[in-house]
């Protein structure tokens, strides 16, 4: 933007971030493959080099400098069926007894991480994922957040984030107000489609009266934010079906909506070899369908936050995206850019300080190492200054769609137009196909480009292609 380096912080605070412009040929001749940015470096980076004892250095570290608030995610990984389209770490079991034995495990684990940061800062935000968090049962709920308010110190209700997410077939409107009374205060549920042909083409066949009824119980419970994740590009979905699901959900008024693309790659998740080639839409109805979803919420009055995400504009990541507060992590888009990432459960990623960790993958491992009287870290990595420096970018631009240069310059020993010369030249072909504006002051996407904000963000990553045969990832829209 033209001159906007002049405009006062508390007025660029005030201003209202525009919507996304969907260009489909655009997005046919630049989607490609590439991260989600849910860390800097991405996980595939990670390595075995990293161990329990870097772990504690950096713990070590926050406690000399006076500790962080603390954001805890805890994995539960059981479903009782198999979804055809999810790549979650889960386990599908109906022996509902491997959960007892999980938990034993689990709350030893939330022990010793409780251990290491006494004393420091309070639990600012909690997140249940999954597999399938109520896959538990409401005791069994109640017993473990019981034991994480007993060895942690959480932020009064009103100030904290604790959420959880739901499948809406396994939980009834009673267990929902359960929910609300062990301590959760954000609830978000996977519908993906309310269509009976594609939830039974994934094999996931969830009534829309059934969804309705959680989201009334979640609001009559006093939730304070409700929360639907939708997936384009399922088997057997139509624009039209899709335009009728999307009816649906604006008329439930969630909160907050996420809109993902479904990565179709049944080489590595063995669940989607049950989906048939023949019934997954185009290529062109599924750029139909990002384009519905972008005009129909934004019509509705939905805030595009940026990677498949949407909120009302009073919503706290409304809210934080326009004051300059967004932050991104392992669970998507948070309000909490401060806060240390605790993670607890098998396969679960952390990020304390400047370090990424996480825990092993498989229960077989997790146990044993939990056994031993140790972490169950198998993996991390430790931040470099350059790791540091090109995170914040990619933070900045995934989260506020533009970039301070002088805030950049300020912040690390570096002049920007000399350390990113080769990035800046990259940039300056994406502005000439309208994604991103760069002067010396400031690099700002365009709304053409928020849609494509992996691309910007993937010039900025230096690891991109540094490994043989690269990793896997999904198409950037």
């Amino acid at each position: 933007m033209p001159g906007h380096a002049e405009i006062p912080p508390a007025v660029r605070s005030a201003i209202v971030f525009p919507a996304a412009q969907f260009d489909g040929a655009l997005l046919v001749r630049l989607g490609k493959s590439g991260p989600r940015y849910t860390s800097y470096p991405t996980a595939d980076r990670f390595g075995a080099d990293f161990g329990p004892g870097d772990y504690l250095e950096a713990v070590a570290a926050r406690r000399q400098r006076g500790g962080r608030p603390l954001s805890l995610y805890v994995h539960i990984p059981f479903c009782d069926t198999v979804c055809y389209y999810c790549a979650c770490n889960k386990i599908v079991t109906r022996k509902h007894e491997r959960a007892a034995t999980y938990l034993d495990y689990l709350k030893r684990e939330i022990t010793m991480q409780s251990q290491l940061f006494a004393g420091m800062n309070e639990v600012e935000q909690l997140h249940f994922g999954g597999g399938t968090p109520t896959f538990l049962l409401d005791a069994e709920m109640d017993d473990l957040m019981a034991h994480l308010q007993a060895s942690f110190r959480f932020a009064p209700d009103a100030l904290g984030e604790y959420g959880i997410e739901v499948d809406p077939r396994t939980v009834s409107p009673e267990r929902v107000h359960s929910l609300r009374q062990q301590g959760f205060n954000r609830i978000s549920l996977g519908v993906q489609d309310f269509d009976p042909d594609v939830q039974r083409a994934v094999n996931r066949v969830q009534p829309e009266a059934e969804t309705v009824a959680i989201i009334d119980a979640a609001r009559a419970a006093g939730f304070r934010s409700v929360s639907i994740d939708l997936i384009y590009g399922l088997p057997k979905q139509t624009l039209v079906s899709m335009a009728q699901t999307l009816e649906k959900v604006i008329q439930a008024s969630p909160d907050r909506i996420s809109v993902y693309h479904y990565a179709h790659m049944p080489h590595l998740f063995k669940p989607q070899r049950r989906i048939l080639e023949a019934d997954m839409p185009s290529a062109d109805t599924k750029l139909a369908m990002i384009q519905l979803c972008i005009e129909r919420l934004g019509a509705a009055g939905y805030v595009y936050i940026g990677m498949d995400h949407f909120a009302k504009p009073g919503d706290d990541l409304a809210v934080a995206q326009r004051q300059g507060r967004l932050h991104r992590n392992f669970q998507g888009y948070s309000t909490h850019a401060d806060a240390d990432l605790v993670a607890c459960g098998v396969s679960s990623i952390g990020a304390v300080g400047a370090t990424y960790s996480q825990n092993a993958k498989t229960l077989e491992d997790y146990y044993a190492l939990i056994d031993a009287g140790t972490l169950p870290l198998q993996r991390g990595i430790r931040l470099g200054m350059d790791d540091l420096l090109r995170r914040a970018i990619i933070q900045k631009l995934m989260c506020q769609f533009e970039l301070s240069i002088g805030a950049i310059e300020q912040a690390f020993p570096i002049v920007f137009a000399d350390h990113f010369a080769a990035e800046l030249a990259a940039l300056r072909a994406l502005q000439a196909d309208g994604l991103v504006q760069v002067d010396d002051a400031w690099i700002s996407v365009t709304p053409k480009g928020r849609l494509l904000i992996r691309n910007l963000c993937m010039v900025f990553d230096r690891y991109l292609g540094q490994q043989a045969g690269g990793p896997r990832f999904s198409r950037t829209i």
